[in-house]
């Protein structure tokens, strides 16, 4: 075990806030309400005058509550209502046979995100990231979070319409979305106090339709084409275009495609972005590091250009990427509903109420994992932390409800760190670490900035 620095998180507080203190802090970020005892404790609780919390840090619970008795605890309606005017009620926040009938509908579209397939596009885009970063003026320090995002994008963009996503369309979705997450986090955290929401909530829906906008023409025309003119294409969209219903038969309208493409545009772009930079940044903070995983991708290749045949060979850049996601896992909360009365520990818990699995708790708890705030990707290869490495790592979620992109998001990680190792080096700038903040996702709350240097002016 080698712990090799702490990257910056929030220092939790020595005791749980007063509710004034709650509100406040919760006002920018939920990961920083946190206290030291929400590190260990087995189970929390936080009451507002609108909401029961119950946060379930330990194991055999989290386990009831993602796996086996998943049915008992869908998403919370304060989920639904935080994502709703951006996703509307698709497959990601649907529930109950609603939920198993659209999944049973876009399962056929996830056929298009085969690893394999999808391979040549997400190369592509990589290769053109590169291309656009070597034009930039590199004696500057460069937003790699902006440049991250732009390249989950591309590739989900490329894999749901089968076109290349512009400059101006990736920087208005970055922009827009960065302000819908501080919106509609304002308007969740009034509504959880029983508070007006002052209009943040309708600034959020502003925000979304701005996303929408980008994509919604390819929708429409695509949508068209379909129902129209016979016209067909080869990619996800139209494969949702195509889904029926299980027992009606009726298709998706319109509207509902939109959903389902802004639901799986977020998942695939948004948290990848989110995992990507704090990798980049992890890997930054050390040059040996930086070294090795270069080395490792030009082993892998043979110098030449990565094939998907390679990337199994990615070890140590496969454990830095798990390591980033146990620190920063793009979702640091994922909250169910009590539907009924139920007994978990001390506490009795109510229908209506939200219990809440958190991934950035479960791995960071000191029962879990030694040094759990320390960056140590070598801890994937130590059969002291195996057991904690398969029940307490969680970054995909859990159960009949994992992530289904989980595949796509690690091969897009490595394909991504190593693409970029192999044309620059990284380095951290003085005075600029990047603080975590915890909204709809983890994103570093000014960005993240890093002086990249080309391979080739580096080696003259």
């Amino acid at each position: 075990m080698s712990v090799r620095f702490t990257p910056p998180f929030p220092r939790p507080h020595a005791s749980k806030s007063s509710m004034l203190l709650r509100f406040w802090r919760g006002w920018h970020s939920w990961i920083h309400v946190l206290f030291e005892r929400s590190y260990t404790m087995k189970m929390g609780e936080i009451h507002t005058p609108a909401l029961d919390f119950y946060i379930a840090n330990e194991l055999p619970l989290v386990r009831r509550i993602l796996e086996t008795e998943w049915k008992q605890f869908p998403k919370h309606d304060f989920q639904h209502d935080l994502l709703l005017p951006l996703i509307g009620n698709s497959v990601f926040s649907a529930n109950g046979q609603d939920w198993e009938d659209q999944r049973q509908m876009v399962n056929p579209a996830f056929g298009h995100t085969a690893l394999k397939t999808v391979f040549p596009m997400m190369s592509d885009a990589v290769d053109d990231l590169i291309a656009h970063i070597r034009g930039l003026d590199l004696t500057r320090p460069v937003p790699i979070d902006v440049l991250v995002t732009h390249l989950a994008a591309d590739i989900i963009y490329r894999t749901l319409f089968s076109v290349v996503l512009d400059t101006a369309g990736s920087r208005e979705i970055y922009d827009a979305f960065h302000a819908y997450q501080k919106h509609s986090q304002r308007a969740s955290t009034l509504r959880i106090y029983g508070l007006p929401m002052l209009g943040f909530r309708r600034r959020a829906e502003a925000d979304a339709r701005r996303i929408h906008a980008v994509f919604a023409p390819i929708v429409h025309a695509r949508y068209a084409a379909t129902h129209e003119r016979g016209e067909r294409g080869h990619d996800i969209v139209q494969s949702l275009i195509d889904a029926r219903h299980p027992q009606t038969g009726a298709p998706f309208t319109e509207d509902e495609v939109m959903e389902q493409v802004a639901t799986i545009f977020l998942a695939g772009h948004e948290t990848s972005a989110s995992s990507i930079t704090w990798a980049v940044y992890l890997i930054a903070r050390e040059p040996d590091l930086q070294t090795a995983l270069r080395d490792e991708a030009e082993t892998a290749s043979g110098g030449g250009p990565l094939a998907y045949e390679h990337l199994r060979q990615l070890t140590r850049i496969n454990n830095v990427f798990r390591e980033t996601l146990r620190l920063y896992p793009p979702l640091a909360f994922l909250s169910r509903e009590v539907t009924c009365p139920v007994q978990m520990r001390d506490k009795h818990l109510k229908p209506g109420a939200m219990l809440v699995v958190s991934p950035w708790l479960v791995q960071r708890n000191r029962d879990n994992f030694p040094e759990p705030h320390g960056f140590d990707p070598d801890r994937f290869d130590d059969p002291d932390q195996a057991s904690a490495c398969r029940h307490a790592y969680l970054p995909f979620g859990k159960g009949p409800r994992i992530c289904v992109g989980a595949g796509f998001a690690v091969q897009e990680a490595k394909l991504a760190i190593a693409g970029l190792l192999r044309a620059f080096t990284f380095d951290t700038v003085p005075g600029k670490t990047p603080e975590p903040v915890s909204r709809l996702t983890l994103r570093a709350k000014d960005g993240v900035l890093l002086k990249l240097t080309s391979i080739e002016k580096a080696a003259a």
